[in-house]
């Protein structure tokens, strides 16, 4: 007969006989995933030689480029040296007038212009894209293979590329080049989100209008646009932000607008570097004003309370709150409770209220926006119907774009240059990784200690993540030196913002069952965030991990055209040097580079499902 006393024992040894069940595909990848990131990581880190020495030469730089770039000289000022009887200098600021204000004001404009002309451009030629790439719209397998293929390539293909090949064929053609150039890198983002709405519509008011007899057209301009118009003004004002924080490095081909005049202060000499800060601070206040609009235009176009992570939604959510209130005191009038047929109506027969006529006037408002860009940029467009073709193909000048080669160099250079490219964004990700491990727990709601905490490293994380990351690293590279390690600091600190908030809310959306049930049963904090908190976010913030290092990779491919080094690198010599069959060479490895980490990341992105 068995006692109670040896009852637990005998629970114990059956419990400890029962077969453990097999680990799960995606948690054997999640920790796999991690586990290649940190070492490939640290790899990266040896890899671009990071050094007490270098981080030693990186503050002296950083120094020294501070004692140049001040005192700061802004528009409207003018700041002159004098040299003291002791030899010492001393700086006089003095007022020059309106007129710089003014030019710098005619800058923004131009800059302003040629974003939203280029992102209307990509917006109007996505639209074939997408229809071709979506799964449910497509007429073959053979186009839908097409148009995605077009998307892959336009995204993978820096935008400075385009511009300087279409301003050597359309000669003197004033803004045409950035435009087209804008347009066509942003079709490679914009179709492909556009497709993803048009995959998740409602097939009822499209099928309706196939068993009527309506053609192809009918059913996409009437069963389909209707649906994902909404998603597609999003996407499109969103992608238009990316081109206003795009257009700094198109300054460094010789693009007009807000990025030239950096790139000209960056390379002026003293008087040059004390207008670069001033700079720097009108981008960023330029990016967060248009966000800001941006997302209030959404929420107004829309009428959908914005959800994103960036200051533009969080100043629209707020305004949105105040609107809800508002709308809430009139649903309590005696017009919201009338019966359901005088709703329907009603309905039909819309009047012109506040709230109708607010939104079509921004709708005209947006039209005339686009209408006034093309208007004011002013492109040759006559240019596109006579390209100089002897500009890119003419073998006396010795420039030919086919076929491709790597020029003096062979391919244990370009490889080099590609693995220098992977380390800058490995060491980013690691540098943001580790500094959003302590960053985005502690602004998470169930893991803070207190709000006090919470609200400190929300607010951290909103900050970085306000400051345009391009914008940033170029300043970076150039004040703390130029190399792949200023690159990958860079990178790095900009990423924090983006990764901290992401996991932040990660951990806030775990169900809180298990934590609940540890620290009933008595476990510490810590027992409670290693055991429960931890493990259950895993598969997201893999995820997370693996879209901030395809971002980086980007990111990385870009600052090498302003000194990073690595791929980006070879690629502004070849395009200074206007050798267009390395220029092609060197992007076709950049297509190669980019279509490997998409195909790795939806693989990964698969297995954690």
């Amino acid at each position: 007969m068995t006692t109670l006393a040896e009852r637990p024992a005998a629970l114990a040894d059956r419990i400890s006989r029962l077969p453990r069940p097999a680990p799960r595909l995606s948690s054997v990848v999640s920790y796999g995933v991690i586990i290649a990131i940190l070492g490939l990581g640290v790899w990266s880190f040896i890899g671009l030689d990071y050094s007490l020495k270098s981080l030693e030469t990186t503050g002296a730089n950083l120094t020294r480029f501070l004692s140049m770039a001040t005192p700061m000289q802004w528009p409207g000022w003018d700041v002159t040296a004098e040299v003291q009887a002791g030899g010492e200098k001393v700086f006089v600021t003095t007022w020059v007038g309106f007129e710089p204000i003014w030019e710098m004001f005619l800058t923004i404009v131009i800059t302003l212009a040629l974003v939203i002309a280029g992102t209307a451009l990509a917006a109007v030629l996505s639209i074939p894209v997408a229809y071709g790439a979506a799964r449910n719209t497509t007429p073959n397998t053979a186009v839908m293979a097409v148009c995605r293929g077009i998307g892959v390539v336009a995204r993978a293909i820096p935008d400075v590329v385009f511009v300087v090949v279409l301003a050597f064929l359309w000669f003197n053609s004033g803004t045409l080049p950035a435009i087209v150039a804008i347009g066509i890198h942003s079709v490679g983002m914009i179709s492909k989100m556009f497709a993803d709405a048009i995959e998740q519509i409602d097939e009822g008011p499209r099928l309706a209008i196939r068993s009527a007899g309506g053609t192809k057209a009918q059913q996409f301009w009437s069963g389909v646009v209707p649906q994902v118009l909404p998603a597609w003004v999003a996407v499109t004002l969103h992608r238009a932000d990316i081109n206003l924080r795009g257009t700094v490095i198109l300054g460094v081909v010789g693009v007009v607008g807000i990025g030239y005049e950096l790139d000209d202060a960056l390379h002026g000499g003293p008087a040059g570097m004390r207008r670069v800060i001033p700079l720097v601070v009108i981008i960023i206040v330029l990016c967060v004003l248009f966000e800001i609009v941006s997302s209030l235009l959404r929420t107004r176009l829309l009428n959908v309370r914005p959800t994103g992570r960036s200051v533009g939604d969080t100043v629209a959510r707020a305004i949105a709150r105040r609107s809800t209130r508002a709308a809430e005191a009139a649903a309590a009038s005696p017009v919201a409770t009338q019966e359901r047929h005088a709703r329907i109506e009603a309905a039909l027969h819309r009047p012109w209220d506040r709230a109708r006529i607010g939104n079509t006037l921004w709708i005209w408002l947006g039209v005339a926006a686009v209408v006034g860009a093309f208007l004011y940029t002013a492109p040759d467009v006559t240019k596109m119907f006579a390209p100089a073709w002897n500009e890119i193909v003419d073998p006396t000048r010795d420039r030919a774009i086919w076929p491709p080669h790597f020029g003096s160099r062979d391919w244990s250079d370009v490889l080099a240059a590609v693995v220098t490219t992977i380390q800058i964004a490995f060491a980013a990700t690691l540098m943001a990784t580790i500094i959003s491990a302590v960053v985005g727990p502690l602004s998470a709601r169930n893991v803070a200690p207190n709000s006090g905490v919470r609200n400190l490293f929300r607010g951290i994380a909103l900050v970085i993540r306000a400051i345009p990351d391009l914008v940033v690293a170029i300043l970076f590279i150039i004040a703390a030196g130029i190399g792949p390690q200023a690159g990958a600091l860079a990178l790095g600190i900009g990423g924090v913002g983006l990764l901290a908030k992401l996991i932040g809310d990660s951990m806030e959306e775990v169900p809180n069952g298990p934590e609940r049930a540890l620290a009933a049963a008595g476990g510490t904090r810590a027992q409670v965030f290693f055991s429960s908190t931890v493990p259950m976010s895993v598969p997201a913030l893999v995820s997370h991990l693996m879209y901030l290092l395809e971002q980086n990779i980007r990111s990385a491919t870009l600052l090498g055209i302003v000194g990073a080094g690595g791929i980006g690198f070879l690629l502004l010599n070849a395009l200074q040097g206007r050798h267009f069959d390395e220029v092609l060479a060197y992007v076709l490895v950049i297509i190669g580079m980019v279509v490997i980490v998409e195909a790795a990341s939806i693989l990964i992105r698969r297995a954690l499902k």
